[in-house]
């Protein structure tokens, strides 16, 4: 058996010392070491003998340990070799242009709700968020709409839970939480940008659901002219300090009297275009005094506070100033749309 072990260790490490490349090595290693292979077939031989099996066993253990590691050695060797002859071969020409790697941009929705903000907090507001599943209640009812107004028409509202749970319909909701979580004896600036969602057919002006931006403010002795040199803040900063605002006649429900914010054409400066219909003016938010009803509603006293409210949509806005007609841009994931702005904004930077 010894001269049998002999024999298969010295044409094992002739084949080893032979073999030209990685290919003949595990050849090799399959040869020797596999399930039949030499070594595997002594081993069955060891419960044949009565006696030297346990040094038999140590012989064999000897032998395979010292053929594997000449085995992995030598493969070890190949292949370390064989990257060296691809590094050697396969050379990069560091003269060829580099790959563009796409980059993401800014949402165009989320960089315009973040420059109202902005401009909202430079001023002392506060940006509260609320529920977008919402009661009836404040909703509707706090804010001077009973039951019957036709902005709760079924075909408006997205009600979850006969006429009690909705889908809300416009941000006010979050102006009545803030002003009854105050007590009714707290000043308050606040803007609430969020969802809001109404029956609606989509094309490309409308959206079953849409961001709105909605601003409070409630104070002692405020009137129309801190409202209106508000809007003048926020739109120069938004359209360039030529912008000019105005207000004309309208009517809502939770506001009295009511507003609608007009600005003067940033494309033609007033001289009459097709965005602002030959008018020379673009309509762009609803507002108005707080109504008593409302104060009353939501535990202000009336008769000693007074607040203005405003609205507007974040997509109109965004619309209006980055030239987009189609709203549907805004929901959509074509990165093409999106890299006008990444270039527009590395512009700016």
């Amino acid at each position: 058996m010894k001269e049998k072990v002999e024999q298969i260790k010295s044409e094992a490490l002739e084949s080893i010392s032979k073999a030209q490349n990685l290919k003949e090595m595990n050849e090799i290693k399959v040869t020797y070491l596999g399930k039949k292979g030499p070594i595997s077939e002594l081993t069955t031989h060891l419960k044949e003998l009565d006696e030297g099996k346990k040094e038999f066993g140590k012989v064999l253990n000897e032998l395979k340990t010292e053929i594997s590691s000449k085995i992995e050695e030598k493969i070890k060797y190949y292949e370390e070799a064989e990257i060296r002859e691809k590094l050697e071969k396969e050379q990069i020409d560091i003269t060829l242009p580099g790959t563009k790697i796409p980059v993401g941009a800014p949402n165009i929705l989320e960089k315009i709700i973040e420059e109202v903000e902005s401009v909202f907090m430079s001023m002392g507001y506060d940006v509260v968020d609320g529920p977008e599943v919402e009661e009836d209640k404040f909703n509707f009812e706090l804010l001077n709409i009973p039951k019957g107004h036709p902005a709760r028409d079924a075909q408006d509202t997205f009600y979850l839970k006969e006429e009690e749970i909705l889908l809300r319909s416009q941000t006010s909701p979050v102006q009545a939480r803030t002003m009854l979580r105050a007590g009714g004896n707290t000043p308050i600036r606040m803007i609430c940008p969020g969802k809001t969602y109404r029956r609606d057919d989509d094309d490309a002006t409308h959206s079953h659901q849409f961001m709105q931006i909605e601003g409070l403010l409630v104070d002692k002795e405020v009137s129309l002219s801190d409202l209106k040199g508000t809007m003048d803040v926020v739109f120069k900063k938004l359209f360039g300090e030529s912008c000019e605002t105005r207000f004309r006649p309208s009517y809502y429900q939770f506001t009295e009297p009511s507003v609608e914010t007009d600005i003067s054409c940033f494309v033609c400066k007033g001289k009459g275009c097709s965005l602002c219909k030959n008018s020379g003016w673009i309509t762009v938010s609803g507002a108005g005094i707080v109504h008593p009803n409302v104060l009353r509603n939501c535990g202000y006293d009336p008769s000693i506070w007074t607040g203005f409210a405003f609205g507007f949509g974040a997509e109109r806005l965004a619309m209006l100033k980055y030239g987009i007609n189609d709203i549907r841009t805004f929901y959509q994931t074509d990165l093409r749309e999106l890299s006008v702005f990444d270039r527009e904004e590395k512009d700016n930077d």
